[in-house]
Formats: structure tokens, sequence, C-alpha cells
């Protein structure tokens, strides 16, 4: 008996230092080699002691799982991401099961399936993209049934419902037994979560509650994953909103204050520049103000010389500011009427995602600024409007005034009504005036009229419509008249795209004279038209004899002297007779030797002093026109008693000559 008790206390001793099951059972096997007495007992208490240490076993690896689970529990807890939820997940289930393959699935229920999302220890790319509808396969089935399967060869199992992708897939990857548990919040089931072999494999209940115990822990944190993920968004949302409500009010306080600025600006009078400074300082940019025909009224900063066409045609289709050609144009009109239009320089065009972005034309013209910018288009409208509504009331005044000058001076004693009236529209009747009358194509004397009273009002000078033709007076000296004339055909014809005729004469000393200086114009206008001269501007004076056969003033004084003036001068100061020669080879028709004899002098001399007239008078002084010009001169010059040019047109000069050449 004392050797059966060493035996059992040996026994004892062993399943307290925890040996392995093969040592418990060397003390009885001793015995009974011993014929120990008590050695069936001490067998029995061997079985006992073997049954003890897989209890134990058992216990230790329960103990070893639900720590593993914990820590996963801790891991999964301290995630935020869901991507990197499901690593963890994936990747924590194939260590505890000791699997080759672990991988877990997402139920899609638009499309009544489950897709592969994660794996971990895969290798084929066709297996790491199968989607499993429910109830094919195992991991469908799964699915569909929120129970868990497991299969010892998958390959051979035929409780599972096999398809050819899901063999293909399976197949490739090497796959034989496989365990599939749900992942389960409350009675709904978001997925599945694998563990394979690539061998047969018998997968016992322990590890089939332990992959259940972890797929548990994964939904909730997949679940709480999804909902951070959810309530992030949701505060990306609200900052979002958030800042744009707080853009949205600033760009209703810019936009109220840019409304009572630009109210305030109307109000007190304000003109065009007044609005384009004002937006320029709003918009940070250059801004330059056109009107209907392209000419720029207002510019502040680096604006551009003229509008782009392609833009302009577009804005005023749509009614709204367009980008092109690197500038923003906004058409200005009132109803269908085009009155001019915004050009903004030094901010960029659509396409950029962020609006303060900076682009190679400047910062993004944000919605709220391209509003702003659309509603300075409307008060410029207004401006305009006003404007030309001052302009036409002042052109009424002003046209009446023209017609009480060329009709009837006569009939306000003195000028003084006159004078008054016209001192009110800024225009001095003691100066002395030119009066020009335009004439273009009758379709367009509407628009010249209009024109021709903008002009009008930049030279303090009136205009207005009299017998169907544009009239202009404005104010000039003798040698501005003809000048002032080309001016304004040429002008006006750019303006129009279409000739303009100007004829003009005077200046006239006091209102009295205008009617007169009137008449001579209309019929220089006229003149200019026989002549083949239409689009051009002249006055009396430049259409030379005509001029005096057309004026009624015959100032022989001054034609001649235009027309023969160096030659006169050149005699009077170098005693020739440069005249007396002149005058003796147009009356023997030109002839050399016919003159000469008059003369009595040779033929060289006659040769020599026409050419110093030639150059006196230019090379052409003996074409056919002013050869005409001269004979008349020449003539009109010896009715008047042959005045120098430097005597006063009621004295002659009457000193001996010397003749020379």
């Amino acid at each position: 008996m004392t050797q059966a008790a060493d035996a059992l206390r040996e026994l004892l001793d062993l399943l307290a230092a925890g040996a392995p099951a093969e040592q418990l059972a060397v003390p009885a096997a001793r015995a009974r080699a011993a014929d120990v007495p008590g050695a069936a007992w001490l067998a029995e208490a061997t079985e006992a002691a073997l049954a003890v240490r897989r209890t134990l076993d058992q216990h230790r690896r329960r103990e070893a799982e639900l720590a593993a689970l914990f820590d996963t529990a801790g891991d999964l807890a301290a995630l935020r991401g869901l991507d990197a939820v499901l690593r963890a997940i994936v990747r924590r289930a194939r260590t505890l099961l000791g699997a080759d393959v672990a991988y877990l699935t997402l139920n899609d229920p638009a499309a009544h399936d489950t897709y592969m999302r994660v794996t971990d220890g895969s290798v084929s790319a066709a297996f790491q993209q199968l989607r499993l509808r429910m109830g094919d396969g195992l991991g469908g089935l799964v699915a569909q049934t929120a129970r868990p399967y497991a299969s010892r060869d998958y390959r051979t199992d035929h409780r599972f419902r096999h398809t050819g992708e899901i063999d293909r897939g399976v197949g490739e990857e090497g796959l034989r037994g496989i365990l599939g548990v749900p992942l389960r919040l409350g009675d709904r089931v978001i997925g599945v979560l694998f563990a394979a072999d690539r061998a047969p494999r018998d997968f016992t209940p322990d590890a089939i509650a332990l992959l259940g115990s972890l797929a548990d822990h994964a939904a909730v944190a997949i679940d709480g994953a999804r909902l951070m993920e959810e309530t992030r968004a949701a505060l990306t949302g609200l900052e979002a909103a958030n800042a744009t409500a707080r853009a949205h009010s600033e760009a209703l306080r810019r936009a109220s204050d840019a409304h009572d600025r630009l109210t305030e600006l109307v109000l007190r009078g304000g003109g065009v520049a007044d609005v384009a400074a004002e937006i320029a300082a709003l918009l940070g940019g250059g801004l330059t103000v056109h009107d209907s025909d392209g000419t720029e009224l207002a510019r502040v900063g680096g604006g551009e010389p003229a509008p782009p066409a392609r833009g302009l045609a577009e804005s005023r289709t749509s009614g709204r500011a367009v980008y092109a050609e690197n500038r923003w144009t906004c058409a200005v009109v009132a109803g269908t009427e085009l009155l001019g239009c915004l050009v903004l320089t030094g901010r960029g065009g659509p396409g950029a995602t962020n609006p303060g972005a900076a682009t190679a034309s400047g910062p993004v013209l944000a919605d709220a600024d391209l509003r702003l910018f659309e509603r300075a288009a409307l008060v410029t409208a207004l401006v305009l409007l006003l404007r030309r509504s001052v302009a036409e009331a002042e052109d009424r005044v002003r046209g009446e005034l023209l017609d009480d000058l060329l009709t009837a001076p006569s009939r306000h004693p003195g000028g003084g009504s006159l004078a008054l009236r016209a001192r009110r529209l800024g225009v001095d009747l003691a100066r002395p005036y030119a009066v020009a009358v335009l004439d273009c194509a009758p379709q367009l004397r509407t628009r010249l009229s209009a024109e021709a009273a903008r002009r009008a009002r930049a030279l303090g000078a009136l205009a207005g419509t009299r017998d169907g033709q544009v009239v202009l007076v404005a104010p000039a000296t003798p040698a501005e008249v003809a000048p002032l004339a080309r001016e304004l055909a040429h002008d006006l014809g750019r303006i129009l795209n279409s000739p303009v005729t100007v004829g003009a004469a005077g200046p006239a000393e006091g209102p009295e004279g205008l009617p007169r200086i009137h008449a001579e114009s209309v019929r220089c206008l006229n003149a200019l038209h026989a002549l083949g001269r239409t689009g051009e501007g002249a006055d009396v004076v430049e259409l030379g004899f005509l001029g005096v056969l057309l004026g009624d003033r015959a100032d022989v004084g001054g034609y001649t002297a235009r027309v023969l003036g160096p030659v006169l001068e050149y005699d009077e100061k170098q005693g020739t007779e440069l005249i007396r020669t002149l005058e003796a080879y147009y009356a023997h028709g030109a002839s050399l030797s016919r003159a000469r004899a008059e003369l009595h002098v040779h033929v060289n001399t006659v040769t020599q002093r026409l050419e110093r007239v030639g150059r006196l008078l230019g090379p052409d002084w003996n074409a056919p026109e002013r050869a005409l010009e001269l004979q008349l001169a020449l003539r009109l010059h010896r009715l008047s008693g042959g005045r120098s040019p430097r005597q006063g047109r009621g004295e002659l000069r009457d000193q001996p000559r010397r003749t020379r050449t």
C-alpha cells in the first residue's frame, strides 16, 4: 500500500506541475508492471487526473481566447477608420484560428448579394473580387440564413450551391476547409467572417464559437466605425454649410453695402466715371466703360481699350456677364437697346474649384462678385439713361436757340435775349462762329444728329436739324473753319461707318451774320456733292473760285491772296515781274515766244521766270485745274487794281519796279 500511495502522490505532483498527459500515465504503468497492490484503483486515479488535465487545458485555452477577444475589442475600439477596423478583424481571425486565409464579405442590400471586402493571406485576384448571391456557396448561405457553416473540404461538399464563378475563385486560391460565421447587428446580417485552410480541416465547436465571438465584436466595431464616419461626414457637412452660410451672409453684406453706395452715388448725381471707380474698388480689378459704339467713357486701372466682340454679343444675348479673351464683359442694356458695356480685367474666369484661387488673369471672380458686377451694369444703364435724358432736354433747348439764330436773329434787337439764352447753355455769342452743315444717308440722319449733338456739347457749340440736314454752329477762327469741316467728316463718318459730307462757312461776327453763313454752308455742301466729293469736309474758301461764286461776301482779295500770294510777295520783295510774266504767258495761250515778244525779253528769261513761279506755287501750277484758278485770280487781281497781299483791301501800292528774274 505504501508503494501505491507513493505512486498516487507522484501522480498528483505531476498534475499540479502541469505535466503532459504521457507523463501522467507513468506512475500507474510502473505500479502495474511491479504488480503493486492497488494498481487498479491507481489506474482509475490516472484517468481522473487526465480528465482534470483536459479540463484545465480547455480552461486555459478558453482563457487565452477570451484574453485575445478582449485585446481585439480594445484594438477595434481604438480604431476610427472603417478600412482599418475591417483589416484588424480579418488579421486577428486568421491569427486566433491559425488559418491560412481569413476574409470578410459585406452585404449589399441593393444588389441582394455579399461582396468581398477585405482579405488576409489571399493570393488570387479572382478570389478577392468575388460577389456571392444570397444562398450561393457557403458564404451566400451564411449571409442568407444568419447561421454559421463549416466545411471540411468545400470542393467535395455538396451541401452548398456551387457556382462556376465561386468554384473558380476558391480553386484558384486553393482553399479546402472553410468556416463562415455571420456578422450580426441585432436581427440584421451585415456580412460574413471567414477562416479557411488550403487543406481539409475539421473546425471544432470551440473554433466556431471563437470565430463567432470575434464576428460579434467585429459587427459592433464595424457599426461603430460606420457611425463614426457618418458623424464625421455630418460634421464636415455642417462645417461646409456653416462656411457657406457665413460666405452667403458676407456676400449679402457686401451686396447691401454696394447697393447703398451705388444708390447714394446716383442720387448725388454721380456720372459714369464715378460708377466705374466705385465698382473697380469693390471688385479689385481694372474697369472700362464703353458706349454702344465702343467709345471709351471711363477707365479705372488697367482696362482694355476695346470690348471683346464675342463676349459683348454673348452677354447681350444671355443678359449675364461673360468671360472671354481673359476679361469679363457685361452688356449695359435698357430693354432691347444696347447702351454700352463694362469690361473688367484682373479677375480670373470660371473653372477654378476654389473661388479664391488665383489664375493667370488674377483672382477668380466669385459668384457674389459676379452678381455685383452684373448689378453695376444695371446702375450704369440707369446713369446713361439719366445722362441721355438730360442731354436730350439740353439738345432741345440748344436746337430751339439754333433755330432762332438761323431764322431771324433780327427779331431780337441787340441780341439780348439770344445772348442770355446762349449764356445759360455755356455759349458766348460775342465770339466768332462758323456754321457747318452735315449730310449722310437718310437712314442714318437720326444717329448723325445725336452724334453731332454730342460733339457740340464737347465744343461748347450748338447743333440741331434744319430742312432735313444736321447743322452745327461752333466757335472758330477763319483758319479753323476748314479743319473743323474735315475733322467732322472724318470722325463722324468713322462712327457711322458711312460717308458724312460737311460744308462749312464763316466765321460770322455776331448773331446777325449766322443766317448768311448758314446759306453759304448749304451751297458749299451742295457743291461738294456736285463735284463728287461726298464724304469730305471743306469750307467755301477751300472750293477756290467756286467758293467766290457761291459765297455772299465775295472775298476777292482773300481768294487772290490764297492763289497768288507767294508770287505777289516775291514780286514785292524782289522787285520782279513774275505776275506780269504769268499774265502774258496765259494771254498768249501759254506760248513762250509770244509772251517774250510782249515782255521784250529773251525767251530764256521767260522760262526762268516761270521756273521761279513753279518753285513758289508747286510743281502742278500749270495743271489744267490750277491753271484755271491762276488765270481767274490774275483777272481778279487786275480788276481789283493789282493790290499787294500785304496791302489793305482799299489801298493800292504804286511803286516803280525793277526788272529782275
